[in-house]
Formats: structure tokens, C-alpha cells, sequence
């Protein structure tokens, strides 16, 4: 096997080990041997392939970035098409419902995690700076469309929104929240801002009953 491919394959599935630790049991009990253990391999394997454990943690952050960054081209994708709210709680739930609630946790309580992604993300948190910027482009791609007021703060609504989806995420104990809550969440902070084609024809038949 190639040598580029076995250590994909390795990095994965460590990767993958330490998302399931972290969901399980928090970023509190994610350590070395924790990762080696659920991966089911040496412990030397991680140490292999990464300088030390807070590498390999830097790059578990960064490999969530660049999902978050492909989940930003798909969603450029659909402006202008389906329901916005609805467009936003999806991408909110496809952030927090996997493991990026348990990352930022993980991420505020390493100084030198936090460090090592700098050059990533100069500002703010890693992963929620990532997923503001994915929901500030898509929201300013719907605003071009006319589908968001014009007067709407791109550049405010969206860390609003990553704000209030990280606290209805937040809580592990008490699971997850509805899709109805998301979308209720969503609907609320973007009152009087969203101008889909659902709500236009609403208004047009509030008018024609007039």
C-alpha cells in the first residue's frame, strides 16, 4: 500500500477515535492513550504520526474546518432556491450536532492548542470564526438575491446565529434539540429580515384581502 495512503487511512482513524471520546465523555477525558484505546492500536501510533498530542489535535480541528468549509460551498449552492431559515437551521444542525460543540470546549480549555491554530484563525474561536464566515457568505449570497433585506447585517446576524445555535447545542446531557427548536431559534433572530418566496406570496394575499 502506499505510504501517503496508510497514513490517511491511520489519521482517520484516529480521528475518528477521538470524535467518539469526545461525544462520549467530553473534551475532559480526551488523552493519548483514550484516543489509541478506542482506536484500538498502539499507543505509539499517534506519536508516529504526529509530533505530540496537541499536533494531533491541531489537525482534528483544521480537518473540521475544511468540512466546514465544504459545507459553506454547498450552501452557496442552494441561494436563492428553498427557504432560507430553513437553509440556515440545516447548516447550524450539520455544525453542532456533530462534534464541533465538544471541539470549541476542547479548543478554550488548551492554550497551546489554541496556539498551534492561530495561523489558521487569527481571531475569535477556531471552528466558530470558520462556521460564522459560512453562514455571513451564505446570508450575503441570499441578500443579492433579494432575499434578505437590503438593510440587514450580514456581518451581525451570522455570529448571532452561531451564538444561539451553540447554546441549544450545548447541553449533552439533556440531547440535542428538536429541528422545530432550530428553526424556531432561526426564525426568531431573523424576524422582519428574511424575504422568501413563501412569505411574499403571504404578504400578497394579506394585501389582495385588504
Amino acid at each position: 500500500m502506499p505510504t501517503g495512503v496508510a497514513i490517511r487511512d491511520v489519521r482517520e482513524q484516529l480521528f475518528a477515535a477521538a470524535e467518539r471520546v469526545l461525544l462520549r465523555d467530553g473534551p475532559s477525558a480526551l488523552t493519548s492513550r483514550a484516543v489509541t484505546t478506542e482506536a484500538g492500536c498502539a499507543k505509539g501510533v499517534l506519536h508516529r504520526h504526529f509530533a505530540d498530542f496537541d499536533a494531533f489535535l491541531a489537525e482534528l480541528v483544521r480537518d473540521r474546518i475544511v468540512r466546514v468549509g465544504r459545507q459553506g460551498e454547498a450552501l452557496r449552492e442552494v441561494a436563492g432556491t428553498g427557504s432560507v431559515t430553513g437553509h440556515v437551521a440545516g447548516a447550524l444542525t450539520e455544525v453542532f450536532q456533530s462534534v464541533a460543540v465538544a471541539l470549541v470546549g476542547l479548543i478554550t480549555s488548551r492554550d497551546v492548542l489554541r496556539a498551534r491554530l492561530r495561523a489558521e484563525t487569527p481571531s475569535g474561536v477556531p471552528l466558530l470564526t470558520e462556521a460564522t464566515a459560512m453562514l455571513a457568505d451564505y446570508l450575503a449570497a441570499e441578500q443579492e438575491r433579494g432575499r434578505i433585506a437590503a438593510g440587514a447585517e450580514a456581518a451581525v446576524l451570522a455570529p448571532t446565529l452561531i451564538g444561539a445555535g451553540h447554546l441549544l447545542f450545548a447541553d449533552r446531557h439533556s440531547g440535542p434539540p428538536s429541528e422545530e427548536d432550530v428553526l424556531r431559534m432561526v426564525e426568531t433572530v431573523m424576524a422582519g429580515v428574511v424575504r422568501d418566496r413563501e412569505q411574499d406570496r403571504e404578504r400578497e394575499q394579506d394585501g389582495e384581502r385588504d
